[in-house]
This record gives structure tokens, sequence and C-alpha cells, in this order.
């Protein structure tokens, strides 16, 4: 009686980090609180540590985005009626990515990079509240498998996160190539 229910915590905790709403709402918490810490250092803080920050949390959002596009939102759209709210999503996740090429191609001494960044800010904010109050608990109600889509969620980013510590291994700390596709 004691082995089962020291073991009950143990597989409840082990699926909670396996549900995709919990990683999601996870990247949402970790993403805002770069969002504050870069606000905090807006006016005084040094170009290349800005810089560093912004360039974590875009990569931060490209992959977070990428993962809801191509694993958790088809899922959602596909358990549930309301398709404005992906359709907004997506037009929001868009919006997002022009202003992150903004920001990964600017200059921190440019006081335009700065208020992009807070603006791209403000953006997620208003998008994950969004994702947060309406559309995880619709998914939540459209019974859909969480472990599932969590484990493939977890298998895009570690995917993703070795390709790109990959890249940075060939070009060495600081290099110039982020694993992304270069235009000529």
């Amino acid at each position: 009686m004691t082995a089962a229910k020291k073991a009950a915590p143990s597989s409840k905790t082990k699926k909670s980090e396996h549900d995709a709403i919990a990683i999601l709402i996870d990247d949402h918490k970790r993403v805002r609180k770069m969002f504050k810490q870069f606000e905090k250092m807006k006016e005084d803080g040094k170009p290349e540590e800005k810089q560093a920050l912004a360039q974590q949390i875009c990569e931060e959002l490209k992959l977070h985005t990428e993962v809801e596009e191509q694993i958790f939102y088809p899922a959602v759209r596909k358990a549930i009626k309301e398709q404005d709210m992906l359709d907004e999503a997506e037009v929001e996740h868009a919006s997002a990515k022009d202003l992150i090429a903004l920001i990964e191609d600017g200059d921190p001494k440019d006081a335009m990079w700065s208020a992009r960044v807070s603006v791209l800010g403000e953006y997620v904010e208003h998008h994950v509240t969004e994702e947060e109050e309406e559309m995880f608990p619709k998914a939540k109600k459209a019974k859909l498998d969480m472990e599932s889509l969590g484990e493939q969620i977890e298998g895009m980013k570690m995917s993703r996160q070795g390709a790109a510590d990959g890249a940075s291994l060939q070009t060495g700390a600081g290099g110039a190539h982020t694993g992304n596709v270069t235009k000529h």
C-alpha cells in the first residue's frame, strides 16, 4: 500500500513533465522573465548585453513558435470548432517573426532596436495571455493527448537545439552562424 502511494506521485510528476500545455506555459514564463530582464537593462545596459539577451529571446521564440505551428496548433485545429482563434494566433506569430528579423538584423545602439524588443514583448504578452486563457482551456476540453503532444514538442525542441549546438560548435563561440539558412 505504501509503495503504491509512493509510486503515484512520481508517475503523475512524470506525466506533467510531458504535458504539452505545461511545456508551452513553461516557455511563456521563461520568455516573460527575459523580457522583464530586458526592460530593466534597456536604458543603462551595455549594448552587447542587451543584444545577447535579445538574441536569447528571439531564439526561444523561434523555437516556441515552430513547435506550436508544427505540432500543437494542427492538433488543436483538428479538435476544436473555433478556428478563428488559431488563425489569429498564426497571424500573431507572423507579426512576431517580422519583429524578430528586424531585431536580429538591427543594431542595439539604435533607439528603434530597443523599441522593437519592447514591442515584441508586448505582442508576446498579448499572445500568451490569449493562449493561456482561451486556447489552452479549449484544447484541454477537447481531450487531446497532451502527453503525446508534449513528447513530440520535446523531441522537436531537442532536435532543433542539438542542430543549433552543432552549428555553434562548427563556428566556435560567438561565431556568426546561428544554424539558420543564410540568404545570398
